[in-house]
C-alpha cells in the first residue's frame, strides 16, 4: 500500500498514461492521412483515365480529319489525272481524225500522181516519136546542105565552131575590159575616199622639232673658253660626246657635227649648260655631259611612253620604247621621225576602221614601222629590214613585225595591213609641208623621172605627178601591145631605181588606149 501511494509512482502512472493517450491519438491521425492520401490518390488516378479517354478521342478525331483531308486530295488528284487524260485522249483523237484526212488526201495524190505519169510517159512516147522524124529531117537536110556547099559535115562543124569561138573570145574580152574597168573606178573611188576620210579626221597639227647643229653664244669671247688652254677643253668636249665641234668665223656660234642625232643633242644640252654656268674645264664637261646623259636618256623613254600612250599600243617592250624614244631626235627631209610615225599611226587606225580591221594592230605597226632610223647608223641595211629586226627581237606581233619590213617593199605585201601601212606613210611623207626639199633637187629629179621613161622605144608621153611619187606614162598603141605594157611599167621602174636616188618610192603607170576616129559626110 505504500508503493502505490508514493508520489512517484503517481507521476509514473500519468506519464504512462499520457503517452498512451498521445500515441492512439497520433495513430488515428496518421491513419486519417492515410485514408486522405488513399482518397486523393484515388482521385488523380481516376482524373488521369478521364484525361486520357479525352485525348483518346481528341486523337481519334484529329486522325480521322487528317485521314479525309488525305482522302479528298487524293481524290483531286485523281480527278485531275482523269481530266488530263481524257484531254490527252481527246487531243490524240483529234490527230489521229488529222492523220486520217491527211492519208486520205495523199490516196487521192497517189491516183493522180499515177494518172500523171501514166499520161507522161504517153507524151515522152510521143516526143521520143517525133525526136526520130527531126533527126530524119535534120540527116536529110544535111545530106542536102553538104551536097549543095561541097563541103563535109565536120568542116561546115569547124567553121561553125571557129567562128562561135572568135565572136565569145570578142565578147568574154569587151566584158573582162569592162568589168575590170569597173572594179578599178570602184576600187579607186573607195580608196581615194578612205584616204580622204583619214586625212580630214586626223587634225592633228604637225610641228617638225629639227635637230639644231649649231649653238648660239652670247659673244665670240666664249669660243676662246670652249677652246680652252692649248684645247684642252674642245678635246674633252669631243671625247665625252663623240661629236667634232667646228669653230670658225661664224659670230657668236659654234657649228656640231656628227652622225649620230642623239649623241649631237648631248653635246648641244651639255655646252648650253657649261655656257650659261661658266665653269668651262674637263672634269666639269665630263660631269654636265654625264649628267645630260642620263636626263637625255629619261626623257627619250618618257617620250616612247608617251608616244605608245597616245596611240594605245600595250604591252610594247621596255628595250623598244627606249629606241622609239631616240626617234624625238631624228628628222628625214626635215620632218621629225617620232612625229611621223604618230602621224603615220593615227592614219593607219583611221582607215582599219574604215575597212573593218584590226585598229589597234594598225595603230601599232604604224608607229613602230620607221623603228630601224633609230639605230640605221649603227647597223647595215635599209630602215625597215632593221626595224623588223628589232620588233622580232623583242616579241611584237608577226603581223607588225612583217608590215615593218614590207612598208618599203624590201620584201612583198601578203596582208591589208601592209599595204595600210604604206600607204599611211606615203601620206604623212607627201602632203604639202611635211618634208623640205630644195627647190633645184625637187626639178631635177621630176625632169629625170621623165627622161628615164621617155628613152624607152614606144613611149609618146610621160608625166611626173603627185610631187614625184607617181610616174604617168602614154605608149604609142601600135608600137606596145597590152602584153608588153606590164613589161615596159617593171623595166621603166627598175631603171629608176638603178639610177636616181630618192625617198619612199615611185608607182609607174603604163596607160595605152587605142582610138578609132572616123568622120560622118
Amino acid at each position: 500500500m505504500e508503493i502505490l501511494t508514493h508520489p512517484l509512482t503517481y507521476a509514473l502512472v500519468g506519464v504512462i498514461g499520457g503517452t498512451a493517450v498521445g500515441f492512439l491519438l497520433r495513430k488515428r491521425v496518421v491513419e486519417g492521412h492515410q485514408q486522405n492520401i488513399k482518397a486523393q490518390s484515388k482521385q488523380i488516378i481516376e482524373n488521369a483515365i478521364v484525361e486520357a479517354e479525352q485525348l483518346k478521342k481528341e486523337a481519334l478525331l484529329q486522325s480521322k480529319e487528317e485521314a479525309i483531308l488525305i482522302k479528298e486530295d487524293a481524290e483531286n488528284e485523281l480527278k485531275a489525272d482523269r481530266d488530263e487524260l481524257r484531254e490527252e485522249k481527246r487531243q490524240v483523237q483529234k490527230k489521229r481524225e488529222q492523220v486520217k484526212k491527211e492519208w486520205d488526201n495523199l490516196d487521192k495524190k497517189r491516183v493522180e500522181l499515177t494518172s500523171h505519169t501514166k499520161q507522161l510517159e504517153e507524151k515522152e512516147h510521143s516526143l521520143d516519136e517525133k525526136h526520130k522524124e527531126i533527126d530524119n529531117l535534120v540527116g536529110k537536110q544535111r545530106y542536102e546542105l553538104t551536097r549543095i556547099s561541097g563541103i563535109s559535115q565536120e568542116e561546115a562543124k569547124k567553121l561553125l565552131m571557129d567562128s562561135l569561138e572568135s565572136e565569145a573570145r570578142m565578147d568574154a574580152g569587151k566584158r573582162l575590159a569592162r568589168i575590170e574597168n569597173e572594179m578599178k573606178m570602184e576600187a579607186d573611188r573607195k580608196g581615194k575616199n578612205i584616204l580622204a576620210l583619214a586625212i580630214s579626221r586626223y587634225a592633228g597639227d604637225y610641228v617638225a622639232d629639227k635637230t639644231v647643229s649649231m649653238v648660239p653664244l652670247p659673244s665670240d669671247e666664249m669660243k676662246g673658253r670652249i677652246i680652252g688652254r692649248e684645247g684642252r677643253n674642245i678635246r674633252a668636249i669631243e671625247a665625252a660626246t663623240g661629236i667634232d665641234i667646228i669653230i670658225d668665223d661664224t659670230p657668236e656660234a659654234v657649228i656640231l657635227s656628227g652622225f649620230n642625232p642623239v649623241r649631237r643633242e648631248v653635246a648641244r644640252l651639255a655646252l648650253l649648260q657649261l655656257i650659261n654656268d661658266g665653269r668651262i674645264h674637263p672634269g666639269r664637261i665630263e660631269e654636265v655631259v654625264a649628267k645630260v646623259t642620263k636626263e637625255l636618256e629619261v626623257g627619250m623613254r618618257e617620250a616612247g611612253e608617251q608616244a605608245t600612250f597616245d596611240v594605245g599600243a600595250h604591252g610594247v617592250h621596255v628595250e623598244l620604247i627606249k629606241i622609239l624614244g631616240r626617234l624625238k631626235y631624228r628628222t628625214s627631209y626635215g620632218q621629225n621621225v617620232l612625229q611621223h610615225s604618230l602621224e603615220v599611226a593615227f592614219l593607219c587606225g583611221i582607215m582599219a576602221a574604215e575597212l573593218g580591221i584590226d585598229v589597234k594592230m594598225a595603230k601599232r605597226a604604224g608607229l613602230l614601222h620607221d623603228i630601224g632610223k633609230a639605230v640605221d647608223h649603227e647597223v647595215e641595211g635599209s630602215h625597215a629590214i632593221i626595224g623588223r629586226d628589232l620588233a622580232k627581237k623583242y616579241g611584237e606581233p608577226e603581223e607588225v613585225v612583217y608590215a615593218i619590213g614590207a612598208h618599203h617593199e624590201d620584201q612583198p605585201p601578203q596582208s591589208v595591213l601592209d599595204i595600210l601601212v604604206q600607204s599611211a606613210d606615203a601620206l604623212s611623207g607627201a602632203r604639202p609641208g611635211a618634208r623640205k626639199e630644195m627647190l633645184q633637187s625637187y626639178v631635177k629629179r621630176l625632169e629625170d623621172l621623165e627622161g628615164i621613161a621617155s628613152s624607152f622605144d614606144g613611149v609618146d608621153k610621160s608625166y611626173a605627178i603627185q610631187a614625184g611619187r607617181e610616174l604617168r606614162i602614154i605608149v604609142d598603141s601600135s608600137k606596145v601591145k597590152d602584153s608588153e605594157a606590164t613589161i615596159l611599167s617593171q623595166d621603166i621602174a627598175k631603171s629608176i631605181e638603178d639610177q636616181l636616188t630618192y625617198p619612199g618610192q615611185i608607182r609607174v603607170t603604163v596607160i595605152r588606149e587605142t582610138r578609132a576616129v572616123e568622120y560622118a559626110k
